[in-house]
């Protein structure tokens, strides 16, 4: 095992709104383009912010994907959403919503009705992660992944424990679905808690403080709400939690596939892209109302 340095850590950069209903700060491709986080194309973070009650729900109106995956996960508070695939569903605290837009579907999110009433703490992540060109143009899915049904490792002593997303801990699995290999984790650690994550050399390799601040390697300290780039010169780097931390762990193998991205559609040419529009404008991409 070799130590894998950081090679850069990101602070959160000002916030900006989505819809009206998700105010966050963008990490990819904002502190490093989409070839360097490849698989990881694009990453907005809610940090924690406090919306008042409201009758009519905030979020984001019909738009479409193509081309990649998005990923939403839940820290706090309850999402309402919907695709023209016939996917859908709440994403309660804890929660995962995996939608493989891939060929073409409109996408709609909304805080959760009941939710929105009651007002309070909202924290998200959203994620985008690449699909290989050979799966670009499959059918729309859904993966629907309740926390209860995460793989979750205790660690030892009573120290927290990793909830395992995508990928695999220590021959644990988690119940993502992947099209090319991602390991995504929620780590949990107690105060003074430590432990250690090994990771093949060539995966692209970040953290998210979502909660306290970690020491790296026994070194470098990443507070709150910052990000953490790995460099790939290593496999092997330890956690040490400065108070009771969550962070968001990513780790994958790069696609090594051209980008081609505008707006909602990453494709790997410009051809593709002019077509995604193309077929998005002649309604080729299903019906969401509104």
């Amino acid at each position: 095992m070799k130590k894998r340095n950081i090679e850069r850590v990101v602070k959160p950069g000002t916030p900006h709104f989505v819809g009206d209903g998700f105010r966050v700060h963008n990490f990819i491709p904002g502190s490093s383009s989409m070839q360097r986080m490849d698989p990881f194309i694009m990453l907005d973070y809610n940090s924690k912010y406090n919306f008042p009650p409201t009758d009519k729900p905030k979020g984001v109106g019909v738009h479409p994907h193509r081309g990649f995956e998005t990923v939403t996960i839940a820290y706090k508070g309850r999402v309402e959403h919907g695709d023209s695939a016939g996917g859908g569903g709440i994403i309660g605290e804890g929660d995962v919503q995996w939608m493989t837009a891939a060929s073409g579907v409109l996408h709609k999110e909304f805080h959760e009705t009941e939710w929105s009433k009651k007002g309070g703490e909202f924290q998200m992540v959203q994620l985008w992660v690449n699909l290989p060109a050979k799966d670009k143009m499959s059918p729309p899915k859904y993966q629907a992944i309740e926390n209860a049904k995460m793989a979750k490792v205790q660690l030892p002593n009573n120290e927290g424990e990793i909830e395992v997303i995508a990928g695999e801990y220590k021959g644990n699995k988690g119940p993502a679905s992947t099209f090319s290999p991602v390991n995504m984790f929620n780590v949990r650690l107690k105060k003074g808690a430590k432990t250690q994550l090994t990771f093949l050399e060539h995966y692209t390799t970040s953290i998210l403080a979502i909660e306290g601040s970690v020491k790296i390697n026994e070194a470098e300290n990443v507070l709150q709400d910052h990000f953490a780039l790995f460099a790939n010169d290593g496999d092997t780097f330890t956690l040490e939690a400065l108070e009771d931390t969550v962070v968001l762990v990513l780790s994958g193998e790069p696609l090594n596939e051209p980008i081609a991205a505008y707006g909602p559609f990453v494709m790997n040419t410009q051809e593709e892209l002019v077509e995604a529009f193309k077929d998005f404008n002649t309604g080729k991409f299903g019906y969401l109302e509104d």
